[in-house]
């Protein structure tokens, strides 16, 4: 299934959790995986605490420290630091689907990861029964 999504910001996680469980949803299969996809360079996916809006602000504050925007980078496009941040992210992410419905724990939720905004974007996923 695929979902498309519009960033606001040059850098921003978005909590995809719920279109990822609507995915599970629509497909029946009570017990299997989803696979959620990024098929970007500049942005990637990962899954963490969604109850404190801070956390987010926090990673992100982390990784601008440790990659920032501006560094002694060759690619001439000028967001090498959104590539770097997009592989650590990773472009996709495994969850467990049990009794019908994804096996985040308590505080987790899933994150599209944009490091090169504002763009027109899209994630994958697959539902896969087993």
């Amino acid at each position: 299934m695929q979902f498309k999504i519009q960033t606001t910001k040059s850098q921003q996680f978005i909590n995809i959790t719920n279109k990822v469980a609507e995915a599970v949803r629509n497909s029946h299969v009570q017990d299997g995986i989803a696979v959620v996809y990024v098929p970007h360079t500049t942005a990637g996916v990962t899954i963490n605490e969604n109850a404190d809006p801070d956390v987010v602000h926090d990673m992100i504050t982390a990784l601008n420290k440790a990659y920032p925007i501006y560094g002694e980078y060759l690619h001439i496009e000028g967001n090498s630091h959104a590539h770097i941040k997009a592989s650590l992210m990773g472009s996709s992410c495994t969850v467990i689907i049990k009794d019908g419905k994804l096996m985040l724990g308590t505080w987790q939720g899933i994150y599209f990861c944009e490091f090169d905004g504002p763009r027109n974007r899209e994630f994958y996923v697959k539902i896969i029964s087993g």
